[in-house]
C-alpha cells in the first residue's frame, strides 16, 4: 500500500513514545502531524484534516476521550477514524475506548503488527482526505 499521501496525526505527549510512532509511521510511508496535548491536536486536525489520529488518552490538559468527543462532534471531523492508543489496559478499557467515539484501541506497550493492521485497516476504509480535481470540458482554441 502506498501511504505517501496519507497524513496521520499523533496526539501523544510522552517523547518517547512519540518518537517510536514516528519512526514506525515514516517507515510505513506516513506523513506526520505531531501535537503534545489535546487542544493543539485538535486544532491540527481542523486545520490539516488528516487521514486518520492516534490519540494518547492521557494527555496533560484534556484527556484523550474529551478531545474525541470535540472531533466527532465537529461534522468536519467527524470521519476521521481515531485510534485509542493507551496504558489502559483492564479489562472494559477497550468497551470505554470505543464507547468513547474511537474506532479502534491499541495498548501501550504496542504490538507493532497488532498497531499496523489496526492503522491499515482504518486507512484503507478511508477515502483520501485530498481535494478532488475539478474536471472541466476543454474549450476548441480558436
Amino acid at each position: 500500500m502506498n501511504n505517501s499521501n496519507k497524513v496521520v496525526l499523533v496526539i501523544e505527549d510522552t517523547e518517547s513514545n512519540m518518537k517510536l510512532f514516528q519512526h514506525v509511521l515514516r517507515l510505513h510511508g506516513y506523513n506526520i502531524l505531531h501535537a503534545k496535548d489535546g487542544i493543539q491536536g485538535w486544532e491540527l486536525a481542523r486545520e490539516h484534516r488528516p487521514d486518520l489520529i492516534l490519540m494518547d488518552i492521557q494527555l496533560p490538559d484534556i484527556s484523550g476521550l474529551a478531545v474525541t468527543k470535540l472531533l466527532k462532534d465537529d461534522e468536519d471531523l467527524k470521519s476521521i477514524p481515531i485510534i485509542a492508543v493507551t496504558a489502559f489496559a483492564l479489562e472494559g478499557d477497550e468497551e470505554k475506548m470505543l464507547n468513547g467515539g474511537c474506532d479502534a484501541y491499541v495498548p501501550k506497550p504496542i504490538s507493532i503488527p497488532r498497531f499496523l493492521q489496526t492503522l491499515e485497516r482504518l486507512v484503507a476504509e478511508q477515502p483520501s482526505n485530498l481535494p478532488e480535481c475539478e474536471l472541466k470540458t476543454a474549450q476548441p482554441v480558436k
